[in-house]
């Protein structure tokens, strides 16, 4: 009986070639999450030509204690609350502009307590070392959708659209030139109406 030869060899000279095209496969396919961050700019390192008085009526203090409890104004509110709370306060138009206009497109109470103008109005936010990302975030989504729900109602008011939409649009690399110049000075009085001025101050280490 004749004796068989040797196992037979598996031919692996493609391997590579397979291992290189899955390597691109999945290369290609794979989503890579990456962090997206919070629009913010700090304040500029000079010093105030002026002394600037800012009246307490005119601040809307927003704190965040380690329990990740709110402190609106020195009074304890769920964060359901908060974006109400703050469109009452920027809304409010209880005084004179920085022009020393009114604001005649205001639709608050009017309290002489509170802001007496959104060019005035400041919303200050202070959190503590301990207050977790998740609700840091989440606050900062509510102060945010405060400025864009009176935003977006002038822009409704006066051009028929969300300001959000607008803003959206023009930002979108793919809007022409002539969209965006015609889209830039709407966007900008709007923007001077309700100016997003929020501040964040030193967090507590408590």
């Amino acid at each position: 009986m004749a004796r068989r030869g040797g196992a037979p060899e598996v031919n692996a000279g493609s391997m590579a070639d397979i291992a290189f095209l899955l390597l691109i496969f999945f290369l290609v396919t794979t989503t890579i999450e990456t962090d997206s961050g919070l629009d913010r700019k700090l304040p500029p390192d000079e010093p105030p030509q002026d002394n600037v008085i800012i009246k307490q009526k005119n601040i809307f203090t927003v704190e965040v204690n380690k329990n990740n409890q709110l402190l609106v104004e020195e009074e304890l509110l769920e964060l359901k609350d908060l974006r109400a709370a703050a469109v009452k306060f920027l809304d409010n138009g209880g005084g004179e502009g920085e022009k020393g206009e009114r604001c005649d497109y205001c639709q608050g109470d009017r309290d002489p307590a509170s802001s007496d103008h959104p060019n005035k109005a400041i919303i200050s936010l202070r959190n503590d070392r301990q207050t977790k990302y998740s609700t840091y975030i989440a606050v900062q989504n509510e102060l945010v959708a405060a400025y864009n729900e009176l935003r977006n109602r002038e822009s409704e008011r006066l051009y028929g659209r969300p300001f959000t939409t607008m803003e959206a649009e023009y930002l979108d690399p793919k809007t022409s030139d002539a969209v965006k110049d015609e889209l830039k000075p709407k966007i900008e009085r709007i923007q001077e109406m309700y100016p997003q001025k929020l501040s964040e101050a030193e967090p507590k280490t408590n």
